[in-house]
């Protein structure tokens, strides 16, 4: 029986927007959790212990990490070596230049010689000898345009046709390496790649490079005994009958809020060889493991049409427990409500979480439907706009000015007799025209500099996370 862990998409030294320094180490605070996920993914590894750790690629955000991010990542997979583990490490998409030239993340891994560590930037199938016997592993890295295809070949295609090309290309050195199987042995496929039915999560906003969508039944062979992927970040297995499983494990960490819903965690396999006689020589077996990762949560209320909107706020907020939670605020607002809202209350109402944004929606109420009293029976303009004024409360102030404005226009007297208070309406343009939805974002680490009122100014922006009307 034959043991492996399987993980993917670490993208340590990403998620720091959703964290703050930590006074004792200096360091970003999503970092050590990015840090503490793969610890714990490592230490099932050795607790098992495993016979075979497989990476499934996009080990940082980009090709050319902080040394302080590279260290951490060995120092974790070094463990497997002190412990005699053999590791496959594929190169993601991620973890190459824009050019798609090699795994310059991970290539260092194979210059240094690491012992029992295996660099998967090739198409390619490593037989390795772990204490519970072989296993072969055929590679399959992040292919692009030039993993396959010449600059001159490829010009003057459409994207759909080099992605066509690239089909035709891979599909020929798949079945290279398939003659090549030994079928006493097992067979896993470690591959970094979209297939054409898995669910996509954050990765759809990450992509570096060209990829291309490589159909499922490029992976489901009866000669492969597992196939495990790398790049989507949300967990799912993509052939339910499986025969092989073909597995996305998921990122260990949260990036971002589109993963606010997903577990995050890897999978524990297991390959041993089958009852004789069998279709097949080996059965696989798996779990998926959760990890106990930072949890994100959405607060979204609407108090547009609240009487006392801050206290709404503040109630949403404590239906939830925030403490030590990522947390993004927003509610919707009518912007004649705004100066009833005190930021330095709702941040700290917010303070318990770990880390939190709070956008405002302001909604216009010009942009409400046409009233059913409206309609094209309303022969007299005053009548109208009573009736509008009947069902616009916020105008009560100023109703009567409007009113004596109208009566002075439709006496036609002249338009400089009009009070320098009056109010010129336009029925149909303020009934019909919508606005514009504005927000006014505000991030936990910043300080605003009216600690009592939040109003924003017409069309500003500010930098550094303080108060923005987009």
């Amino acid at each position: 029986m034959m043991k492996i862990l399987h993980l993917s998409d670490i993208h340590m030294g990403g998620g720091f927007a959703h964290g703050k320094i930590d006074p004792e180490t200096g360091l970003n605070t999503r970092f050590q959790d990015f840090v503490k996920s793969l610890s714990t993914a490592i230490d099932k590894a050795l607790a098992e212990p495993v016979d075979l750790v497989l990476f499934g690629g996009d080990a940082f955000p980009d090709a050319t990490p902080a040394p302080y991010i590279q260290q951490a990542f060995a120092l974790q997979f070094y463990r497997l070596v002190d412990a005699n583990i053999p590791a496959v490490l594929l190169v993601g998409n991620h973890d190459q230049h824009s050019q798609g030239q090699g795994g310059a993340s991970l290539s260092i891994y194979r210059s240094l010689g690491v012992p029992g560590t295996i660099v998967g930037d090739s198409i390619d199938t490593h037989i390795i000898n772990t204490r519970s016997g072989a296993i072969q592993i055929l590679t399959l890295p992040w292919i692009n345009r030039s993993t396959l295809l010449t600059r001159e070949i490829a010009e003057n295609l459409s994207m759909l046709e080099v992605n066509q090309l690239l089909l035709d290309r891979l599909q020929p050195a798949l079945e290279g390496e398939i003659r090549k199987l030994n079928p006493d042995i097992p067979t896993v496929v470690l591959a970094h790649l979209m297939a054409d039915n898995a669910t996509l999560g954050a990765e759809k906003f990450l992509a570096v490079g060209r990829g291309f969508t490589i159909p499922l039944s490029f992976l489901t062979r009866s000669c492969f005994d597992y196939v495990a992927l790398g790049h989507v970040h949300r967990h799912q297995n993509l052939n339910k009958t499986n025969d092989p499983a073909v597995v996305y494990p998921g990122s260990i960490e949260r990036v971002d809020f589109s993963e606010e819903k997903e577990e995050k965690g890897y999978v524990l396999v297991t390959i041993e060889p089958t009852v004789q006689p069998a279709s097949k020589s080996f059965e696989t077996t798996w779990e998926f493991c959760p990890l106990p990762v930072r949890t994100f949560r959405t607060i979204k209320v609407d108090v547009s049409k609240s009487e006392q909107p801050q206290a709404d706020i503040l109630a949403a907020i404590a239906k939830v427990d925030i403490t030590d939670v990522v947390v993004r605020l927003i509610y919707q607002l009518s912007p004649d409500r705004v100066d009833q809202i005190s930021s330095a209350v709702i941040h700290e109402a917010l303070s318990a979480a770990h880390h939190y944004t709070i956008q405002a929606e302001l909604v216009s109420q010009l942009s409400q439907p046409r009233l059913p009293e409206l309609g094209c029976s309303v022969g007299d303009p005053m009548v109208a706009l009573s009736t509008y004024l009947d069902n616009r409360p916020d105008l009560k102030d100023i109703a009567t000015a409007m009113i004596a404005a109208a009566n002075e226009l439709l006496s036609g007297d002249d338009l400089g007799s009009l009070p320098r208070d009056s109010v010129l309406l336009d029925i149909e343009s303020s009934t019909d025209t919508p606005t514009p939805e504005s927000s006014i974002e505000i991030s936990s680490d910043l300080e605003t500099t009216d600690s009592n009122k939040s109003i924003p100014k017409s069309k500003s922006k500010k930098a550094d996370g303080q108060l923005t009307l987009l």
